[in-house]
């Protein structure tokens, strides 16, 4: 059978997607490539035309998944600053659906131990939205990509714990908090040393 030009780029493309979906929701370790060919709408033998290893597949769909955030950070920060970053990451739709959520979040103790050039690919996007992230911060703010990190590093942790424990209270706390250490870090950050006219 002959399928149209640009059959296995849109393929190939549905397959990484599908993978990017899987490994936020359950893991990396826990997602078969059988199961992801199968919501592919293909068989496990069409996997290796389109991707030589799983280490690939994680590379390329967690290139796709970290890119897709940056995205969705630069649109909120357009939008409204550090308080629609707040809003929307730290929210209870965030936290419960890890499949179409933050990368960052979902994967950070899986891509720790992936190959160097997995992490290559992750250090590159990371070093992308945190300069994006620096450039919305106040002029004043002192070493703004430190804060920058510091911001969203609280973000990542605060989502990471309020996914670990079951949702209600605690859960709901976790996220509360984070928006705050989030804020008072921004504050924190841009305030005139002491000494110097405000």
């Amino acid at each position: 059978m002959r399928y149209e030009k640009g059959h296995k780029d849109v393929s190939r493309r549905r397959i990484a997607e599908i993978a990017a979906e899987r490994f936020r929701r359950d893991g990396i370790a826990a997602s078969g490539l059988a199961g992801i060919m199968s919501e592919a709408g293909l068989t496990n033998g069409a996997f290796y035309p389109h991707f030589r290893s799983k280490a690939d597949l994680v590379r390329e769909s967690l290139a796709g998944a970290l890119e897709d955030q940056t995205n969705k950070m630069r649109e909120a920060l357009a939008a409204g600053g550090l308080e629609a970053i707040l809003e929307a990451y730290l929210s209870a739709e965030h936290r419960d659906d890890p499949g179409t959520g933050c990368a960052y979040a979902a994967l950070l103790p899986e891509v720790a131990r992936q190959p160097v050039e997995t992490r290559d690919v992750f250090a590159e996007q990371l070093t992308g939205v945190i300069g994006q992230f620096a450039e919305t911060l106040p002029p004043q703010t002192r070493d703004p990509q430190g804060v920058a990190l510091g911001i969203y590093a609280t973000l990542i942790g605060a989502l990471q714990l309020a996914r670990a424990v079951p949702s209600g209270a605690l859960s709901d706390r976790i996220l509360s908090a984070g928006a705050e250490a989030a804020r008072a870090l921004a504050q924190v950050a841009s305030d005139p040393c002491p000494g110097q006219p405000a």
